[in-house]
This record gives C-alpha cells, structure tokens and sequence, in this order.
C-alpha cells in the first residue's frame, strides 16, 4: 500500500511540481549515524517526514524519529544543521536536517510497512548506498567539517 501511494504522490508530483518541506534526523552514536529504509522508496535516508504547515522543523524531527523508530529524544537536544531545497522525485524538496548524538545506541523498533530496516553505520558504508541527495550533501559536507575539527 505505501508504494503504490507513493508511486501516485510522484505521478501526481509530476503534474503539480509542487512545494514540500521534511524534516530528517541525524542520530549519531560513536560514529556511526542512524540509516533507515523505507518500504516504499529504493533510497535509504534518515528518520523522518513531513513537516505540518504550522509545525516547527524540529518538533516534525522528533515526532518522525518517534513514529518511525520509537526513539524519543528531548527538543532541546535537537540542532538544526542543514536546511536546503532540492529537485527530488517530481518536487521542490526543502529538508532540514536536525542532529543528536546519543550516548547508548537505541533498541530500534521499526514497524515493518513504512520503516522496514534501521541500523547505525558508518558514513563510508551509507555512502556505498543509494541514498537521498540530501544525506549525501549532508554527510560530504558533515565529513568535511570533523575532518577540520581533528
């Protein structure tokens, strides 16, 4: 069911180039960043979804990483770090990307219909992936800024 609405949301998508704004989350333990795929996109990205019209980018991260994992984690501890807007699947696709590094890595729970795999890797083997434009802008450039800071 999640494919064939998103097979329609692109078709539809490709009629009306609309507008949609995410929010995703990078939750990093030990190195290694939280990769989830979902049943109905071959690419593999981060938790998260849509941002509600009146809903703050941060408050739709950590809601998502809740629906998609069950990983809760305190607003506060969330950082915005990467907002930007790319052609993707027939739209204009604003992301913004909050970040949290977690002391333990969570017990992930995903649901098996829209979340059908999560797992913490490295950025050299989520590179390896197909994955979303953005987390790949954002981990080139996340790479980048550790590389300076060391």
């Amino acid at each position: 069911a999640y494919k064939v609405a998103h097979r329609m949301l692109r078709a539809y998508w490709g009629l009306s180039n609309p507008s949609t704004h995410g929010a995703l989350v990078a939750v990093w333990h030990d190195g290694k960043l939280l990769l989830v795929k979902n049943s109905y996109r071959r690419h593999y990205t981060l938790p998260g979804g849509y941002v509600r019209p009146t809903e703050a980018a941060v408050v739709a991260a950590q809601r998502e990483l809740i629906e998609e994992v069950r990983l809760k984690v305190p607003l506060d501890r969330l950082r915005v770090v990467y907002d930007r807007t790319h052609p993707f699947e027939n739209r204009q696709d604003r992301v913004t990307i909050v970040e949290v590094e977690v002391e333990q890595p969570p017990r992930l729970n995903v649901d098996n219909r829209e979340v059908v795999w999560a797992g913490f890797e490295t950025p050299q083997q989520i590179m390896r992936r197909p994955i979303v434009p953005h987390l790949e802008e954002y981990l080139r450039e996340h790479e980048a800024g550790v590389q300076r800071e060391s």
